[in-house]
């Protein structure tokens, strides 16, 4: 398969920056642009977050393009600054990179990206999909015109990590936009939270990254800090890399060693499940449309964490 083409819609925490870094660092992809959207913080500091990343490896030429502040629908919302700090990036001290973002719309962009090159672009959402969601409605040809959808969300077994129990936080987030996404979209992959469960980078190999020497190396471990301490506060045996996951999954599909292909819906009410991936295991009658990741190339994933911050 050849080297992507990546569009990349971020709500910019720490996971969120070190998968940036992972597409910045590819030797082959492209980044052609980056969306930004309110999530794990408020859009106020997404923004400035991803000027930091780009700044870090040295990629200040990517055009930044500002998104939805809040999900389509008012609502319950929580933002996730106990994992990811106040700022977004473990409330580190900033190099202070210049913040400039263009002035279209972020759904207005990646609508005009995905025409000016179809079939050509990989969008990997890393965030809530209200963007994208904007952007269907803008472009309802976008699921034909994309080359692949790579996104981060939803609980396939309904371990959630939000106040609705069986929800994961970008579907809980902004419900109706994953909604939208998942049911106008006949193939898309989803990485989900379990996935993330399984797959942690284990405390000594995060350690020697951090301890790599290099100017990456430093920034992953000053924006880790706080989130290392939140997840060890929790007994978790490693740092959990969720946005990292997906991006590799969309940098190298070699990487899976496992996945189910199920018919997927999001559900937009319920006490307990508002946000919830739900899957169907072949009763509906329908042709399934999301890939559901299960399993990464543990040793791989490492030697790529590796390599990019080596560099």
């Amino acid at each position: 398969m050849r080297p992507p083409f990546l569009l990349i819609d971020t709500d910019a925490g720490v996971d969120d920056a070190l998968a940036l870094m992972l597409a910045l660092g590819h030797p082959e992809a492209e980044v052609v642009g980056v969306t930004a959207v309110g999530g794990n913080v408020p859009l106020e500091h997404v923004v400035p977050n991803v000027f930091e990343v780009l700044h870090v490896m040295g990629a200040e030429g990517v055009p930044v393009f500002p998104g939805a502040h809040e999900p389509l629908l008012p609502g319950e919302r929580v933002h996730a600054t106990e994992f990811h700090g106040e700022d977004g990036l473990g409330n580190y001290e900033r190099r202070r990179a210049r913040v400039r973002p263009e002035r279209e719309a972020a759904a207005v962009a990646i609508a005009r990206l995905a025409r000016e090159q179809p079939r050509e672009l990989t969008l990997v959402a890393l965030g809530p999909l209200t963007n994208l969601a904007l952007a269907l409605r803008l472009e309802p040809e976008l699921p034909r015109l994309l080359r692949r959808l790579v996104v981060m969300g939803g609980a396939h077994t309904a371990h959630g990590n939000t106040p609705r129990w069986a929800s994961e936080f970008n579907f809980y987030y902004d419900p109706e936009a994953a909604q939208m996404v998942v049911q106008a979209f006949e193939e898309l992959t989803l990485v989900t939270w379990e996935t993330t469960l399984a797959h942690p980078l284990p405390w000594e190999e995060h350690e020697r990254l951090a301890g790599l020497g290099t100017s990456r190396a430093r920034f992953y471990d000053a924006i880790t800090r706080r989130t290392r301490a939140f997840l060890e506060g929790r007994d978790a045996p490693g740092l959990l890399v969720p946005d990292p996951l997906a991006m590799l999954a969309a940098l190298d599909p070699g990487l899976i060693t496992a996945e189910a292909r199920h018919r997927g819906w999001v559900e937009t009410c319920g006490t307990h499940t508002r946000g919830q991936l739900v899957l169907d295991h072949g009763r509906s009658g329908l042709e399934p449309n999301a890939r559901v990741v299960t399993g990464f190339d543990r040793a791989r994933v490492l030697e790529r964490f590796h390599h990019m911050l080596a560099g």
